[in-house]
């Protein structure tokens, strides 16, 4: 009965083959794919298909199925199989409808001669480009961004919050007026979630953990207390010195971890010296922010251009450390001329005496962790400079540098695990950089970066030099009235689609302008660079506030300073 049973389903299914086999003769089996693209030639993410044969609706089959449409992939590829009658195509009339919120309705249509023909299947790849139009979708998503970035600039609402509260209201209007009509669609979930670059968030989160270790060694007040050993009593000297200790410091660092660790050493030097600390602490944060340019991970905005342009750390430190230390060399000068009266009311009675005091204030607390920290940090930083030659996103070898150093630490009870965890990993920061890259994804999706980055083209009239100009000079003093780090994260898709269509741009000199242009013109105002107001924070919490106009002062003309050696370097080598 069992052998039967199976011979009977055998010959079932053999008879459903040759039905198959003899259905597929009655038709003719079509398959289109290809790549949606926008006028800039970027990939255009779930766009809806739809096909249309003599002007009605037909069915798409995928997966042993028959769908109405289908949608673009995170590549913006699509594929399409149908069927038609055998030889309709002679007298078909097939189109693709495409249609996605901020862009106009595209028919496309195909012609029996366009397709590659084998048997009774026929094959067609195109690229297809679709234009944006400006739309509801446009104008709020706009709207929202420049309110957040408002509130970021003129600090009326802590950053994280106004980044969370920005975003979530994007993906609000996506799903209950984009629902009801596709013109207030502005960002999906979907899409909002690729919108956050999380190489970015795991390398700063590394680093983090790294320095919330090393901290606990005392390294960084050895240092201070190094740099007033070498100058022997004379501040000038000393300021020179603890700003090229801070810019070292701030290469390989963040810079807001670089002036967190340096700034109340400075000031308790200051206090001593009998000078203002801000005499040394400005200068310091201009040093930060300079230091931070020359490599990849120095800087946020480093960060972002590195790991969205797939740029290496010796690509960064070839391209900038040049400029930076010119920089410097033009801080010292600059310092010299605009506080030297300060620095000469500075004076202490017994300097040998100063600098025992320092020795043993400011000495290294714990040399085996050091130790142990010095050697991770040098695998991270080999990690670092080979990255490029390994494909590995940076991110990986910090949190490996991290792992293992956090690991020794608890385990030796050098470090307490949940108080680094709450305190040295600045989680405010990491959520504003996830909410921020949402953002920027959802004025990229409505079509805002690509009409400032025709503007900036149609500005320059394609010439490389004036490019150069425009993004270099744009940037610094837009950094310096707004946070770095949102403007850095809007710039980056532009300066992605100038560097494509602009002549001899191949070679990053525009990635490389943005960088010099968003770091230092950080430097040009209180609250242009995070270094800037933690610091002046820190400051302001010891007795010693200045105002805006009185940073300004100081810190704008070297701002232009710098960002004009920065001008005559990528022209002259460039």
């Amino acid at each position: 009965m069992k052998k039967l049973f199976i011979l009977i389903v055998m010959v079932f299914i053999l008879n459903n083959s040759a039905l198959a086999v003899e259905t597929q003769k009655d038709v003719d089996i079509f398959y289109i794919s290809g790549t949606i693209l926008d006028s800039h030639k970027e990939p255009v993410k779930e766009a809806e298909i739809r096909l249309l044969v003599n002007g009605q609706p037909h069915k798409i089959i995928t997966d042993h199925k028959e769908i109405d449409k289908t949608i673009t992939s995170s590549h913006a590829t699509f594929q399409i199989k149908f069927q038609l009658p055998k030889d309709a195509i002679d007298t078909a009339k097939i189109q693709i409808e495409i249609v996605k919120s901020s862009f106009n309705k595209t028919i496309i249509d195909f012609k029996k001669d366009d397709f590659a023909v084998k048997g009774n299947e026929f094959y067609i790849s195109k690229d297809i480009i679709i234009q944006r139009h400006i739309g509801p979708a446009f104008w709020i998503a706009t709207a929202i961004f420049l309110i957040v970035y408002a509130l970021i600039s003129f600090e009326l609402l802590h950053r994280t919050v106004a980044a969370m509260i920005g975003a979530a209201t994007m993906l609000i209007i996506t799903y209950t007026l984009g629902t009801l009509n596709p013109e207030f669609h502005i960002i999906s979930f979907e899409r909002a979630i690729q919108a956050i670059d999380m190489n970015v968030v795991f390398l700063l989160m590394g680093m983090m953990i790294i320095i919330g270790v090393l901290k606990h060694t005392g390294v960084f007040q050895w240092c201070a207390y190094m740099s007033y050993k070498i100058a022997k009593g004379n501040i000038m000297i000393l300021s020179v010195i603890s700003c090229f200790f801070i810019a070292a410091t701030s290469a390989f660092l963040d810079n807001v971890t670089a002036m967190l660790l340096y700034t109340p050493v400075l000031i308790e030097i200051a206090i001593a010296l009998k000078i203002n600390p801000l005499s040394l602490l400005i200068p310091g944060i201009m040093a930060s922010n300079v230091g931070g340019t020359a490599t990849l991970i120095g800087d946020p905005p480093n960060i972002m251009i590195g790991s969205y342009a797939g740029l290496t750390f010796m690509q960064f430190v070839y391209a900038l450390t040049p400029v930076c230390i010119a920089a410097l060399l033009a801080l010292v000068l600059y310092n010299k001329f605009f506080y030297s009266k300060e620095y000469k009311k500075g004076r202490v009675e017994d300097v040998n005496g100063f600098i025992s005091h320092l020795r043993e204030e400011y000495k290294i607390t714990d040399k085996n962790l050091l130790t142990y920290g010095a050697f991770i940090m040098a695998i991270v930083m080999a990690f670092f400079a080979t990255h490029g030659i390994c494909h590995m996103q940076v991110s990986i070898p910090a949190l490996f540098g991290a792992g293992l150093l956090f690991t020794y630490a608890v385990v030796t009870k050098k470090v307490k695990m949940l108080e680094l965890i709450e305190k040295d990993i600045e989680w405010s920061t990491l959520l504003f950089f996830i909410f921020l890259f949402i953002i920027v994804g959802a004025v990229e999706e409505v079509g805002l970066l690509a009409t400032v980055a025709d503007w900036i083209h149609q500005l320059s009239a394609g010439n490389l030099t004036v490019a150069i100009c425009l993004i270099l000079w744009v940037s610094a003093i837009m950094s310096a009235f707004v946070d770095n780090i949102p403007f850095t994260a809007t710039m980056l898709p532009i300066v992605a689609y100038l560097s494509k269509i602009i002549p001899g741009a191949e070679n990053n000199v525009l990635w490389w302008a943005v960088a010099l242009g968003a770091c230092f013109g950080g430097n040009g105002t209180m609250i242009g660079a995070s270094a800037n107001v933690v610091t002046m924070g820190i400051a302001e919490a010891a007795g010693y506030r200045i105002s805006f106009f009185g940073f300004f002062k100081y810190a704008f003309l070297y701002m232009i300073i710098s960002v004009g050696i920065s001008n005559l370097w990528l022209l002259l080598f460039y």
